[in-house]
């Protein structure tokens, strides 16, 4: 499972720059040359990285300032791409986390990616979710109880399979055993959505920090598995 990145520019010359670059560090990269088809792309789809040639591509600039109004996307690690028309502090102001300057070299690319990379996958780990086939029990108000399977998990929430109705505007808590480990956790979560046929969405929302801990510890290693090599050193928790 690689890191994926999207570059929004038709700049042939930046393409072969940064996609060897990018390589050398397992992030695979989507060219999108136009404007809106990349706008579209940031709505539907996360990216751990989204690279935008602000200064050389018509609405370059407004497309990274709206980029933290996208859902999916809001925290990616975001990448300007300036040509002498939008100073560093103006890219950092509308919501860049690096800048590049042209004409780009590998080197300065290559520096500027390794210097990032910590933070996509940082970014990964924090949206990643583990398919999982776990049992779990559901205490809901007024103490009554109802077992569920979770379907998936990650920092925030899980997915969960349940005959019998969630109660949409409540607490409940929620007592599971990790896989493969002997550590229980009771954290308190919401509903966030449910689909009409025994799915539904649970958002955490009390976590004691030793159970954050623990959950986060366990999600880390699970990506372990999944991410390259060459990314596992830069996997583990801050």
């Amino acid at each position: 499972m690689d890191l994926e990145s999207l570059l929004i520019s038709r700049d042939s010359a930046l393409v072969g720059v940064l996609r060897p670059a990018l390589e050398k560090i397992s992030v695979n990269l989507q060219v999108c040359p136009e404007i809106q088809p990349g706008s579209d792309l940031l709505i539907k789809r996360k990216f751990d990285a989204v690279i935008i040639d602000c200064d050389d591509l018509q609405h370059g600039v407004e497309l990274l300032r709206g980029l933290r109004q996208t859902q999916s996307n809001a925290k990616s690690v975001s990448f300007a791409v300036l040509n002498g028309k939008t100073t560093t502090q103006q890219a950092f102001q509308f919501g860049a986390n690096f800048v590049l300057q042209k004409p780009l070299t590998p080197l300065h690319a290559s520096r500027c990616f390794n210097a990032a990379l910590n933070f996509m996958v940082r970014e990964r780990r924090r949206y990643f979710r583990h398919p999982l086939d776990m049992q779990l029990r559901i205490i809901l108000p007024h103490n009554q109880e109802m077992t569920a399977t979770a379907t998936n998990l990650s920092e925030g929430g899980m997915a969960v399979r349940v005959l019998g109705k969630l109660p949409k505007d409540a607490k409940m808590e929620f007592r599971f055993t990790l896989p493969e480990t002997n550590i229980s956790l009771e954290l308190k979560g919401e509903v966030a959505w449910l689909d009409g046929t025994g799915h539904a969405g649970i958002r955490f929302v009390e976590v004691p920090q030793s159970s954050q801990y623990q959950l986060d510890h366990w999600l880390t290693e699970r990506l372990q598995e999944e991410i390259p090599a060459p990314l596992q050193g830069y996997a583990q928790l801050p």
